[in-house]
Protein backbone atom coordinates (compact mmCIF):
# COMPACT_ATOMS: atom_id res chain seq x y z
CA UNK A 1 0.00 0.00 0.00
CA UNK A 2 1.27 3.43 -0.85
CA UNK A 3 0.30 6.54 1.00
CA UNK A 4 1.17 10.14 0.35
CA UNK A 5 1.43 13.13 2.63
CA UNK A 6 0.67 16.65 1.53
CA UNK A 7 4.38 17.27 1.24
CA UNK A 8 4.11 15.07 -1.92
CA UNK A 9 6.51 12.49 -0.53
CA UNK A 10 5.41 8.90 -0.96
CA UNK A 11 6.27 6.13 1.48
CA UNK A 12 5.10 2.80 2.81
CA UNK A 13 5.69 3.17 6.58
CA UNK A 14 3.22 0.44 7.45
CA UNK A 15 5.14 -2.19 5.50
CA UNK A 16 7.95 -4.49 6.55
CA UNK A 17 9.67 -7.21 4.56
CA UNK A 18 8.83 -9.65 7.34
CA UNK A 19 5.20 -8.52 7.72
CA UNK A 20 2.80 -10.99 6.07
CA UNK A 21 0.48 -8.26 4.84
CA UNK A 22 3.30 -6.40 3.11
CA UNK A 23 3.58 -8.87 0.26
CA UNK A 24 -0.12 -8.70 -0.63
CA UNK A 25 -1.43 -6.33 -3.29
CA UNK A 26 -3.59 -3.45 -2.09
CA UNK A 27 -6.46 -4.75 -4.21
CA UNK A 28 -6.69 -8.05 -2.33
CA UNK A 29 -10.32 -8.66 -1.39
CA UNK A 30 -11.69 -10.66 1.56
CA UNK A 31 -12.62 -13.43 -0.89
CA UNK A 32 -9.07 -13.70 -2.14
CA UNK A 33 -7.83 -13.45 1.42
CA UNK A 34 -9.55 -16.72 2.21
CA UNK A 35 -7.24 -18.45 -0.26
CA UNK A 36 -4.18 -16.70 1.15
CA UNK A 37 -4.68 -17.38 4.85
CA UNK A 38 -1.40 -19.23 5.17
CA UNK A 39 0.43 -16.11 4.02
CA UNK A 40 -1.27 -13.96 6.61
CA UNK A 41 -0.03 -15.59 9.77
CA UNK A 42 3.39 -16.72 10.87
CA UNK A 43 2.25 -18.30 14.13
CA UNK A 44 -0.26 -21.03 15.03
CA UNK A 45 -3.74 -19.87 15.88
CA UNK A 46 -3.61 -20.96 19.51
CA UNK A 47 -0.28 -22.54 20.49
CA UNK A 48 0.00 -24.42 23.74
CA UNK A 49 1.48 -22.50 26.63
CA UNK A 50 5.01 -23.50 27.51
CA UNK A 51 6.36 -23.03 31.04
CA UNK A 52 7.79 -19.53 31.52
CA UNK A 53 11.47 -19.14 32.30
CA UNK A 54 10.47 -16.82 35.12
CA UNK A 55 7.15 -16.88 36.92
CA UNK A 56 7.37 -13.17 37.67
CA UNK A 57 8.69 -11.81 34.38
CA UNK A 58 7.73 -13.56 31.13
CA UNK A 59 10.62 -13.63 28.69
CA UNK A 60 10.22 -12.64 25.09
CA UNK A 61 10.18 -15.58 22.64
CA UNK A 62 12.22 -13.83 19.94
CA UNK A 63 15.96 -13.31 20.21
CA UNK A 64 16.40 -11.13 17.11
CA UNK A 65 17.40 -7.50 17.73
CA UNK A 66 14.59 -4.96 17.85
CA UNK A 67 13.91 -3.18 14.55
CA UNK A 68 14.55 0.57 14.69
CA UNK A 69 11.56 2.70 15.58
CA UNK A 70 10.17 5.15 13.09
CA UNK A 71 10.95 8.82 13.45
CA UNK A 72 7.94 10.67 14.90
CA UNK A 73 5.71 12.29 12.33
CA UNK A 74 4.46 15.88 12.66
CA UNK A 75 1.41 16.39 14.83
CA UNK A 76 -1.86 17.16 13.03
CA UNK A 77 -0.29 16.37 9.66
CA UNK A 78 -2.82 16.27 6.81
CA UNK A 79 -2.34 13.14 4.72
CA UNK A 80 -3.87 11.28 1.80
CA UNK A 81 -4.78 7.62 2.32
CA UNK A 82 -6.06 4.78 0.15
CA UNK A 83 -9.82 4.35 -0.02
CA UNK A 84 -9.67 0.89 1.56
CA UNK A 85 -7.48 -1.08 3.94
CA UNK A 86 -8.88 -4.49 3.03
CA UNK A 87 -5.35 -5.68 2.31
CA UNK A 88 -4.54 -5.40 6.04
CA UNK A 89 -7.12 -8.00 7.05
CA UNK A 90 -5.58 -11.14 8.55
CA UNK A 91 -8.75 -13.19 8.07
CA UNK A 92 -11.60 -12.92 5.59
CA UNK A 93 -14.69 -11.06 6.69
CA UNK A 94 -17.77 -13.25 7.25
CA UNK A 95 -19.52 -14.28 4.05
CA UNK A 96 -23.16 -15.06 3.33
CA UNK A 97 -22.95 -18.61 4.72
CA UNK A 98 -21.50 -17.38 8.01
CA UNK A 99 -24.15 -14.67 8.23
CA UNK A 100 -26.86 -17.25 7.63
CA UNK A 101 -25.47 -19.53 10.34
CA UNK A 102 -25.22 -16.63 12.75
CA UNK A 103 -28.83 -15.65 12.10
CA UNK A 104 -29.97 -19.26 12.39
CA UNK A 105 -28.23 -20.00 15.68
CA UNK A 106 -28.95 -16.61 17.21
CA UNK A 107 -26.28 -17.09 19.90
CA UNK A 108 -25.36 -13.45 20.37
CA UNK A 109 -26.34 -12.88 24.00
CA UNK A 110 -25.80 -14.80 27.26
CA UNK A 111 -28.58 -16.95 28.68
CA UNK A 112 -30.94 -15.35 31.13
CA UNK A 113 -29.47 -17.55 33.87
CA UNK A 114 -25.95 -16.14 33.39
CA UNK A 115 -27.19 -12.55 33.42
CA UNK A 116 -28.12 -12.94 37.09
CA UNK A 117 -24.37 -12.66 37.81
CA UNK A 118 -24.27 -9.02 36.70
CA UNK A 119 -24.32 -7.77 40.34
CA UNK A 120 -21.19 -9.85 40.98
CA UNK A 121 -19.09 -7.92 38.44
CA UNK A 122 -16.60 -5.97 40.58
CA UNK A 123 -17.32 -2.23 40.58
CA UNK A 124 -15.30 -0.04 42.94
CA UNK A 125 -15.16 3.60 41.83
CA UNK A 126 -12.46 5.52 43.65
CA UNK A 127 -10.64 8.84 43.24
CA UNK A 128 -7.89 8.86 40.65
CA UNK A 129 -4.44 8.35 42.16
CA UNK A 130 -2.13 11.32 42.64
CA UNK A 131 0.64 11.30 40.07
CA UNK A 132 3.62 13.33 38.94
CA UNK A 133 5.50 13.45 35.65
CA UNK A 134 7.47 10.30 36.55
CA UNK A 135 4.40 8.25 37.49
CA UNK A 136 2.53 5.84 35.25
CA UNK A 137 -0.98 5.00 36.45
CA UNK A 138 -4.06 3.47 34.85
CA UNK A 139 -7.72 3.68 35.84
CA UNK A 140 -10.38 1.51 34.22
CA UNK A 141 -13.56 3.38 33.30
CA UNK A 142 -15.04 0.22 31.73
CA UNK A 143 -14.86 -1.69 28.42
CA UNK A 144 -11.79 -0.35 26.52
CA UNK A 145 -11.86 3.07 28.18
CA UNK A 146 -8.83 3.82 30.36
CA UNK A 147 -7.46 6.92 31.97
CA UNK A 148 -3.72 6.55 31.44
CA UNK A 149 -1.41 8.94 33.30
CA UNK A 150 2.03 8.86 31.68
CA UNK A 151 4.88 11.32 31.37
CA UNK A 152 2.77 14.02 33.00
CA UNK A 153 -0.06 13.56 30.47
CA UNK A 154 -3.61 12.31 30.97
CA UNK A 155 -4.56 10.12 28.02
CA UNK A 156 -7.98 8.57 27.37
CA UNK A 157 -8.20 5.34 25.38
CA UNK A 158 -11.32 4.67 23.27
CA UNK A 159 -13.43 6.86 25.57
CA UNK A 160 -17.03 5.66 25.90
CA UNK A 161 -18.86 7.37 28.74
CA UNK A 162 -22.32 6.85 27.20
CA UNK A 163 -24.87 4.61 28.87
CA UNK A 164 -25.80 2.98 25.55
CA UNK A 165 -24.17 2.47 22.15
CA UNK A 166 -25.85 1.75 18.84
CA UNK A 167 -27.27 -1.76 18.51
CA UNK A 168 -26.32 -2.89 22.00
CA UNK A 169 -28.18 -3.09 25.33
CA UNK A 170 -27.34 -0.44 27.89
CA UNK A 171 -24.13 -0.90 29.85
CA UNK A 172 -24.47 -3.34 32.73
CA UNK A 173 -22.06 -1.53 35.04
CA UNK A 174 -21.68 2.21 35.65
CA UNK A 175 -18.84 4.25 34.24
CA UNK A 176 -15.97 3.72 36.66
CA UNK A 177 -14.58 7.26 36.47
CA UNK A 178 -17.13 10.10 36.46
CA UNK A 179 -16.43 12.59 33.69
CA UNK A 180 -16.57 15.43 36.21
CA UNK A 181 -13.65 13.90 38.13
CA UNK A 182 -11.28 13.72 35.16
CA UNK A 183 -8.29 16.04 35.14
CA UNK A 184 -7.63 17.98 31.96
CA UNK A 185 -7.47 15.49 29.09
CA UNK A 186 -4.16 16.00 27.28
CA UNK A 187 -4.70 13.42 24.52
CA UNK A 188 -7.05 10.73 23.22
CA UNK A 189 -6.11 7.55 21.36
CA UNK A 190 -8.64 5.65 19.22
CA UNK A 191 -8.10 2.04 18.16
CA UNK A 192 -10.78 1.83 15.43
CA UNK A 193 -14.20 3.12 14.48
CA UNK A 194 -16.63 0.52 15.88
CA UNK A 195 -19.30 2.16 18.01
CA UNK A 196 -18.14 0.61 21.28
CA UNK A 197 -14.72 2.23 20.75
CA UNK A 198 -15.54 5.48 18.92
CA UNK A 199 -18.38 7.19 20.75
CA UNK A 200 -19.49 10.54 19.33
CA UNK A 201 -21.48 11.72 22.40
CA UNK A 202 -18.45 11.22 24.65
CA UNK A 203 -16.05 12.91 22.26
CA UNK A 204 -18.36 15.92 22.00
CA UNK A 205 -17.56 16.63 25.65
CA UNK A 206 -13.92 17.36 24.79
CA UNK A 207 -12.50 20.73 23.76
CA UNK A 208 -12.00 20.70 20.01
CA UNK A 209 -8.28 21.43 20.35
CA UNK A 210 -7.67 18.23 22.31
CA UNK A 211 -4.88 16.24 20.59
CA UNK A 212 -6.39 13.08 19.12
CA UNK A 213 -4.36 10.16 17.74
CA UNK A 214 -6.29 7.96 15.31
CA UNK A 215 -5.78 5.21 12.72
CA UNK A 216 -5.11 6.08 9.10
CA UNK A 217 -8.29 7.10 7.29
CA UNK A 218 -10.21 8.15 10.41
CA UNK A 219 -9.08 11.76 10.55
CA UNK A 220 -11.94 13.03 8.40
CA UNK A 221 -14.48 11.84 10.99
CA UNK A 222 -12.84 14.12 13.56
CA UNK A 223 -12.28 17.02 11.20
CA UNK A 224 -15.98 17.02 10.35
CA UNK A 225 -16.61 17.46 14.07
CA UNK A 226 -14.18 20.39 14.16
CA UNK A 227 -11.33 18.74 16.03
CA UNK A 228 -8.22 20.69 15.11
CA UNK A 229 -5.33 18.56 16.44
CA UNK A 230 -5.89 15.18 14.77
CA UNK A 231 -2.89 12.96 13.99
CA UNK A 232 -3.50 9.96 11.71
CA UNK A 233 -0.94 7.17 11.73
CA UNK A 234 -0.29 3.99 9.80
CA UNK A 235 0.97 0.80 11.47
CA UNK A 236 4.45 1.19 13.00
CA UNK A 237 4.30 4.99 12.75
CA UNK A 238 4.63 7.31 15.73
CA UNK A 239 4.16 10.87 16.94
CA UNK A 240 5.27 12.66 20.09
CA UNK A 241 3.43 14.96 22.46
CA UNK A 242 5.31 16.67 25.29
CA UNK A 243 7.94 13.94 25.34
CA UNK A 244 5.49 11.01 25.33
CA UNK A 245 5.70 8.79 22.26
CA UNK A 246 2.51 7.42 20.65
CA UNK A 247 3.17 4.41 18.38
CA UNK A 248 0.33 2.89 16.34
CA UNK A 249 0.69 -0.89 16.00
CA UNK A 250 -1.21 -3.64 14.15
CA UNK A 251 -4.17 -5.66 15.42
CA UNK A 252 -6.20 -8.60 14.14
CA UNK A 253 -9.48 -6.80 13.58
CA UNK A 254 -11.34 -4.65 11.02
CA UNK A 255 -13.34 -1.43 10.78
CA UNK A 256 -16.87 -0.42 9.85
CA UNK A 257 -19.25 2.31 10.96
CA UNK A 258 -21.81 2.57 8.18
CA UNK A 259 -23.13 0.32 5.43
CA UNK A 260 -20.63 1.66 2.91
CA UNK A 261 -17.33 2.19 4.77
CA UNK A 262 -16.07 -1.33 5.56
CA UNK A 263 -12.29 -1.16 6.13
CA UNK A 264 -12.10 2.42 4.85
CA UNK A 265 -10.04 3.27 7.94
CA UNK A 266 -7.36 1.26 9.69
CA UNK A 267 -7.48 -0.48 13.08
CA UNK A 268 -4.80 -1.20 15.67
CA UNK A 269 -3.40 -0.61 19.14
CA UNK A 270 -1.13 1.95 20.77
CA UNK A 271 2.20 1.77 22.57
CA UNK A 272 2.67 4.77 24.86
CA UNK A 273 6.26 5.40 25.95
CA UNK A 274 7.16 7.90 28.67
CA UNK A 275 10.33 10.02 28.46
CA UNK A 276 11.98 7.69 31.00
CA UNK A 277 11.15 4.60 28.89
CA UNK A 278 8.15 3.22 30.79
CA UNK A 279 5.74 1.61 28.33
CA UNK A 280 2.02 0.87 28.28
CA UNK A 281 0.49 -1.15 25.43
CA UNK A 282 -3.20 -0.61 24.72
CA UNK A 283 -4.35 -3.39 22.39
CA UNK A 284 -7.70 -1.90 21.45
CA UNK A 285 -9.80 -4.68 19.91
CA UNK A 286 -8.00 -7.70 18.49
CA UNK A 287 -7.95 -11.41 17.92
CA UNK A 288 -4.95 -13.55 18.77
CA UNK A 289 -2.16 -13.89 16.24
CA UNK A 290 1.34 -13.11 15.08
CA UNK A 291 1.20 -9.36 15.64
CA UNK A 292 1.75 -9.72 19.39
CA UNK A 293 5.22 -11.20 18.99
CA UNK A 294 6.08 -8.57 16.36
CA UNK A 295 4.99 -5.79 18.71
CA UNK A 296 6.96 -7.29 21.59
CA UNK A 297 10.07 -7.54 19.43
CA UNK A 298 9.85 -3.94 18.29
CA UNK A 299 8.90 -2.49 21.69
CA UNK A 300 10.79 -4.52 24.29
CA UNK A 301 10.18 -3.94 27.96
CA UNK A 302 6.42 -3.31 27.92
CA UNK A 303 5.58 -2.62 31.55
CA UNK A 304 1.81 -3.08 31.25
CA UNK A 305 -0.40 -4.57 28.54
CA UNK A 306 -4.07 -3.56 28.49
CA UNK A 307 -5.60 -6.58 26.75
CA UNK A 308 -9.18 -7.54 25.78
CA UNK A 309 -10.59 -10.75 27.28
CA UNK A 310 -14.32 -10.61 26.47
CA UNK A 311 -16.83 -10.72 23.59
CA UNK A 312 -15.48 -14.05 22.30
CA UNK A 313 -18.42 -16.49 22.11
CA UNK A 314 -19.28 -18.08 19.70
CA UNK A 315 -15.65 -18.76 18.77
CA UNK A 316 -16.40 -19.78 15.18
CA UNK A 317 -17.74 -16.25 14.65
CA UNK A 318 -15.44 -14.13 16.81
CA UNK A 319 -12.07 -15.88 17.09
CA UNK A 320 -10.49 -13.86 14.28
CA UNK A 321 -11.29 -10.51 15.89
CA UNK A 322 -11.55 -11.01 19.68
CA UNK A 323 -9.17 -12.79 22.05
CA UNK A 324 -10.58 -15.18 24.59
CA UNK A 325 -9.03 -15.11 28.09
CA UNK A 326 -6.53 -17.91 27.41
CA UNK A 327 -5.36 -16.19 24.23
CA UNK A 328 -4.92 -12.92 26.11
CA UNK A 329 -2.56 -14.68 28.51
CA UNK A 330 -0.64 -16.12 25.54
CA UNK A 331 -0.44 -12.61 24.14
CA UNK A 332 1.25 -11.40 27.33
CA UNK A 333 3.94 -14.04 26.78
CA UNK A 334 4.30 -13.11 23.11
CA UNK A 335 4.62 -9.43 23.98
CA UNK A 336 7.15 -10.04 26.73
CA UNK A 337 5.01 -7.75 28.88
CA UNK A 338 5.64 -7.59 32.62
CA UNK A 339 2.00 -7.13 33.63
CA UNK A 340 -1.47 -7.44 32.18
CA UNK A 341 -4.68 -5.55 32.91
CA UNK A 342 -7.81 -7.19 31.39
CA UNK A 343 -10.44 -5.07 29.64
CA UNK A 344 -13.31 -5.35 27.13
CA UNK A 345 -15.59 -7.27 29.48
CA UNK A 346 -18.12 -6.50 32.21
CA UNK A 347 -19.49 -3.34 30.56
CA UNK A 348 -21.49 -4.04 27.39
CA UNK A 349 -23.10 -7.39 26.57
CA UNK A 350 -21.73 -7.97 23.08
CA UNK A 351 -21.66 -11.77 22.78
CA UNK A 352 -22.88 -15.03 24.26
CA UNK A 353 -20.44 -15.94 27.05
CA UNK A 354 -21.71 -15.62 30.65
CA UNK A 355 -20.94 -12.17 31.98
CA UNK A 356 -18.46 -13.33 34.68
CA UNK A 357 -16.75 -16.00 32.58
CA UNK A 358 -14.00 -13.77 31.11
CA UNK A 359 -12.74 -12.95 34.60
CA UNK A 360 -12.84 -16.49 35.95
CA UNK A 361 -11.15 -17.89 32.84
CA UNK A 362 -8.35 -15.31 32.76
CA UNK A 363 -7.60 -15.97 36.43
CA UNK A 364 -7.40 -19.70 35.74
CA UNK A 365 -5.26 -19.25 32.62
CA UNK A 366 -2.86 -16.95 34.46
CA UNK A 367 -2.42 -19.48 37.27
CA UNK A 368 -2.00 -22.35 34.80
CA UNK A 369 0.73 -20.42 33.01
CA UNK A 370 2.62 -20.12 36.29
CA UNK A 371 2.72 -16.34 36.21
CA UNK A 372 3.00 -14.15 39.29
CA UNK A 373 -0.49 -13.32 40.55
CA UNK A 374 0.64 -9.79 41.43
CA UNK A 375 1.29 -9.10 37.75
CA UNK A 376 -2.34 -9.69 36.76
CA UNK A 377 -4.14 -6.41 37.40
CA UNK A 378 -7.74 -7.61 37.27
CA UNK A 379 -9.13 -4.23 38.25
CA UNK A 380 -12.73 -3.62 39.20
CA UNK A 381 -14.61 -1.08 37.12
CA UNK A 382 -13.35 2.21 38.52
CA UNK A 383 -10.16 0.68 39.90
CA UNK A 384 -6.65 2.12 39.50
CA UNK A 385 -3.08 0.90 39.79
CA UNK A 386 0.23 2.72 39.77
CA UNK A 387 3.39 1.30 38.23
CA UNK A 388 6.04 0.97 40.91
Amino acid sequence: MTQQSESTTTSTPGREDDDPASSLPSTLSPTRLSTQSSALSTAPRAPALSPPRSASLPSHPLEAPSPPLAEPRPLAERRVWPRTFHDRLTAPLPGLMAMARFAREGAIRPTRESLVDIPLIPVEPAPLPRVDARTVAVSWAGHASWVVRIGGLTVLTDPVWSRRILGTPARITPVGVPWSELPRVDAVVISHNHYDHLDAPTLRRLPRDTPVFVPAGLGGWFHRRRFTAVTELDWWEAAELDGVRFDFVPAHHWSKRTLTDTCHSLWGGWVLTAPDGQRVYFAGDTGYGHWFSRIGQRYPGIDLALLPIGAYDPRWWLSDVHCDPEEAVRAVRDLGARRMAPMHWGTFVLSAEPVLEPLTRVLAAWEKAGLDRADLWDLPVGGSRVLA
